[in-house]
């Protein structure tokens, strides 16, 4: 079985729904630490040919928590990020068939911060036609003060995982030899370049895969997903 663990990040780009779908089973940490300056509630989008930063304003709290741990603001205006969205994208080919998604996921009536989350992950795959059984970290029977590649294995061991894939950026904090010892063959998905027509003059790659939908036909979306990487 492959299995793949990542954070839960707010409508990331597109090469994390390559990770979920080229594993049998994604496991979605809830209980790892909230980092300020990481991807966690905020992501880019298309605006006036420009990126710009869109993001979940979040409760004032104490820099130790665990995303499980915190909320969103009571601020947080859901109708003005829904109307950020749909003034950057309105003219988009492909704005009316996201558009439902994007406002159930934006609508969503949870204050806390990885639920809010999860059910944007679930509910993006739904909509992109990926099955992979998803399942979140705490409910999985490990000692969960293991860290880094120690916590990833006792994942690997509790639900019999014989293939690990972890994105690109993990080439540096995990080792194969390390994995083969305990049975796990261990790759790394690369995401290729993926370029389509926006608005605008100049092609801006890497934005949050609402970018991707508002431009592709699902189909092409499911195509480049399921394809348009490599593993290492």
């Amino acid at each position: 079985m492959k299995l793949a663990i990542m954070q839960p990040y707010f409508f990331p780009y597109i090469g994390y729904f390559q990770l979920i779908a080229s594993a049998d089973l994604f496991i979605v940490y809830d209980n790892i630490k909230y980092t300020k300056k990481g991807w966690i509630n905020r992501n880019r989008m298309l605006q006036n040919g420009k990126d710009v930063m869109f993001s979940l304003p979040l409760k004032s709290d104490s820099d130790h928590l665990d995303v499980c741990q915190r909320g969103l603001s009571t601020d947080f205006n859901r109708d003005k990020l829904l109307n950020q969205i749909k003034g950057a994208y309105r003219r988009a080919p492909y704005f009316d068939q996201t558009l439902p998604l994007i406002e159930e996921i934006v609508r969503f009536d949870d204050a806390n911060l990885f639920e809010y989350l999860h059910h944007a992950i679930v509910k993006t795959c739904a909509h992109l036609g990926i099955t992979t059984e998803i399942r979140i970290s705490s409910d999985i029977a490990i000692n969960h003060t293991l860290k880094n590649q120690d916590k990833v294995l006792a994942l690997c061991e509790a639900v019999g995982a014989n293939t690990y894939v972890n994105a690109i950026g993990g080439m540096e904090l995990y080792a194969k030899d390390t994995f083969r010892d305990k049975g796990v063959d261990l790759k790394f998905i690369q995401a290729k370049p993926f370029e389509y027509p926006q608005l605008g003059d100049a092609f801006v790659p890497w934005l949050s895969i609402v970018d991707v939908m508002m431009f592709n036909p699902i189909e092409t979306i499911q195509n480049c997903i399921s394809t348009n990487f490599e593993l290492i």
